[in-house]
């Protein structure tokens, strides 16, 4: 027998010091590139950045002008002072705009003028007055403004607008919920303006859950970003990881004490200066068992301001994690918010899909075809998009993956803003580069050819089939129009829908919105899916998102009835918040078997910033429910893509419920532990494990539900994980604060 080589132990510590010293520079030159680009993107070219804009009128107006040009510069700022979150200078200068103009020429003005009041109302009390009721819709007992100058002013003028627009169903929305924040609705609202039943509840209700966000210190100021909720340092307790779009928006980290609250540890955790990225996910890259992050940033922005890299954040394992993504290979320059990461070959280790935005021509920023990044399994990953024949150039807006064909292997959806779909299907050639077919036409996607948005796979129905939820994103006015169109009863284009295909089991799919009640206005930028009332079949909440200011509508809650039909719960659930939802992640914080859920709030500019929520659920019933943590061994550690099957037999009828190990939706990202609902089942018969990428089968009989189990490939004896059952330790609050607009009356 050889002797086997011994590296003195000088010469590990030697290299041990290089590649941490690799990693160490990886992370401080991505805060240099980001801090570089931040002070980039402050230009006038910029199309969402107001504040410099609003520097260049304001130094205009300074130099004279005649009275025209003052008047077209006034009404700029307005605007602009909006965006910035200045509504105070924004409602002064639209009246004094109103004293420079004849009567004829301010009615233009008029819807701009007044949202200015109605985003007034909102700063004076959803922000600086802010409780779980605040802008909640339908609006009624602490949702109702204290401070009232905002919204009376704003319904002021939208009548004015209603008696010369009678069709003008954007001023009718936004004049009722106007009166709403004054507690004046409906009998308040003149007769002819009146859009009726807007705080009527819907045949199928739930128990209404409650905002306390702002009670446990969760309440971040921002805009538009990411959400995940995980347990990032393996104690079995869910933390929190927040990002926000701009490239001086801090992401946030905040670990679960165990007891019910939560600590910001950001400074600690290595994240400060890691900032910007509309969206996050989170995985286990190099299969060391602590869960990592992917940033993704850039999306939405033209003119070349969206080349921005996203980050792979390495977790150290102590609480703290790394910028790897120069020394991983992952540094490109493209505008993103869409990625998904799974076992695209089936070697044991998670390669990563990013659908970009690809605007075309260099005017544009560029061309940026999608990339498909297989893991080296050394740290590293490797750019095989054109080689694996998916290397699409669209507007893509989600990207989702399951096997839908239940051949093994990983496949892929794409959806974009040009109003084309992917169905890529993996051709399933092990290990190496993977290989994939564009078959969107023979599934039986292509014939829908609007702009869509958030998307993901899910077995709606339970049969055992990956199933496909897409939203639309297809519109032309402002949210409040179609919104308060619907309400009235008027017909709606095909707008702001979300579509439904059913998986036929045969590689096609077959469009059942109509069917599944689904052909409603909704407008969704952020969602994902959960299970409420652990039932076992997954219900969904959709985050409106819209940068406009008039799109003040609510965000909104699905329950599946028993995978035939879905019914809108918003009303009941008190879960319509008005402000603009991105990320949003369902999961059982409190360890009892009982999902909430966290959305991350807040809009494009400064000036829509919201705080996220957490709305917590009170239990919808005693449903019994199961927790699954999964660990692979020749699968990937995370067990990301290995199909679950839950087999029981409730009231007599046997039946199942099928999950993918995924986050969820894609745009925001619930635990890797799955938590599913068995409905009034006393006990599991089996739970059944595919193993992603190793596809062993594993089954485990006769399991009594109620607990959080960790289940390893390999290892036919789940442990059973002992976690507290947990309450929510609510902060002290602040005293509220009652701020009056100077010049301004309170009424």
């Amino acid at each position: 027998m050889k002797n086997k080589r011994k590296i003195p132990i000088a010469i590990l510590l030697s290299g041990l010091a290089l590649i941490t010293s690799c990693y160490r520079s990886s992370h401080q030159e991505m805060i240099r590139i980001l801090k570089d680009m931040n002070k980039k993107n402050y230009s006038v070219e910029n199309p969402f950045n107001p504040e410099v804009k609003k520097a260049v009128i304001d130094s205009l107006l300074k130099t004279g002008g005649n009275k025209q040009e003052n008047v077209n510069l006034l009404s700029v700022k307005a605007s602009l002072a909006l965006k910035v979150g200045k509504e105070e200078e924004s409602v002064k200068t639209y009246e004094d705009l109103v004293t420079k103009m004849d009567v004829m020429s301010v009615d233009w003005m008029m819807p701009d003028m007044g949202i200015a009041y109605m985003r007034l109302g909102e700063r004076s009390n959803c922000m600086l007055n802010h409780n779980g009721s605040s802008c909640v819709f339908p609006i009624k007992d602490g949702g109702v403004h204290k401070v009232k100058t905002g919204s009376t002013k704003a319904i002021g003028i939208y009548e004015t607008i209603l008696k010369n627009h009678p069709e003008d169903y954007e001023s009718k929305w936004l004049l009722n919920v106007a009166f709403m924040t004054l507690g004046g609705y409906p009998k308040s609202v003149p007769a002819e303006f009146l859009i009726p039943g807007l705080d009527s509840d819907t045949a199928n209700k739930v128990k209404p859950f409650t905002d306390i966000a702002a009670d446990l210190g969760l309440d971040i100021n921002g805009r538009a970003g990411g959400v995940i909720v995980d347990d990032f340092n393996n104690d079995g307790y869910l933390d929190i990881v927040t990002s926000g779009w701009g490239l001086d928006d801090p992401m946030h980290y905040f670990q679960n004490n165990k007891d019910g609250s939560f600590s910001d540890l950001t400074e600690r955790s290595g994240l400060t200066g890691i900032t910007g990225g509309l969206n996050i996910q989170q995985m286990d890259y190099n299969n060391d068992g602590n869960l990592d992050i992917f940033v993704l940033r850039g999306a939405w922005n033209t003119e070349g301001f969206g080349n921005q890299p996203s980050s792979l954040l390495r977790n150290n394992g102590d609480g703290t994690f790394t910028d790897v993504t120069i020394s991983s290979g992952l540094l490109f320059y493209h505008p993103t918010q869409a990625a998904v990461w799974a076992d695209f070959n089936n070697d044991g280790w998670l390669d990563v899909f990013v659908g970009t935005e690809n605007l075309g021509g260099e005017d544009k920023g560029g061309t940026h075809p999608c990339a498909l990044y297989i893991n080296n399994h050394d740290g590293t990953f490797t750019n095989v998009a054109g080689q694996a024949h998916c290397d699409i150039k669209a507007y893509v807006k989600g990207v989702t993956s399951a096997d839908y064909n239940n051949d093994g292997w990983p496949d892929i959806f794409l959806s974009s803003m040009n109003g084309t779909k992917f169905l890529l299907k993996n051709k399933g050639k092990p290990g190496g580069i993977p290989d994939f077919e564009n078959v969107t036409k023979k599934s039986g996607l292509a014939e829908n050819k609007e702009r869509t948005f958030t998307t993901w796979f899910y077995d709606y129905n339970n049969d055992g089939w990956p199933d496909i939820m897409v939203a639309d994103y297809n519109f032309t006015k402002s949210l409040a129009y179609y919104a308060g169109a619907a309400a009235m009863g008027k017909p709606v284009p095909r707008a702001g829908n979300i579509f439904l295909y059913r998986n036929n089991r045969d590689g096609t799919f077959s469009d059942v919105t109509n069917e599944a009640g689904l052909d409603k206005v909704v407008y969704s930028m952020g969602a994902n899916f959960g299970d409420i009332d652990n039932d076992g079949w997954p219900d969904m909440y959709f985050g409106t998102g819209n940068p406009d200011f008039k799109s003040l509508v609510p965000n909104k809650l699905f329950r599946n009835l028993g995978g035939k039909k879905f019914a809108d719960v918003t009303t009941s659930s008190r879960t319509g918040n008005l402000q603009k939802g991105h990320g949003v992640a369902f999961a059982d914080f409190r360890n009892n078997g009982i999902q909430d859920i966290f959305i991350e709030m807040g809009g494009a500019y400064r000036g829509d910033s919201y705080t996220s929520s957490l709305y917590m659920n009170p239990g919808q019933n005693n449903n019994n429910w199961i927790g699954l943590k999964l660990e692979g061994i020749k699968a990937n550690k995370a067990g990301i893509g290995s199909r679950i099957k839950v087999s029981f037999t409730e009231n007599g009828v046997k039946r199942s419920v099928y999950k993918d190990v995924n986050s969820g939706g894609s745009f925001g990202s619930s635990p890797l532990r799955q938590e599913i609902g068995i409905g009034q089942a006393k006990s599991i018969d089996e739970i059944e494990i595919k193993w992603a990428g190793s596809q062993t089968v594993q089954r485990f009989k006769n399991i009594t539900p109620n607990r959080f189990l960790h289940i390893t490939e390999g290892n036919n004896k789940p442990e059973v994980i002992h976690l507290a059952k947990l309450s929510y330790k609510r902060k002290p609050k602040a005293p509220m604060c009652m701020p009056v607009a100077a010049g301004l009356a309170v009424k």
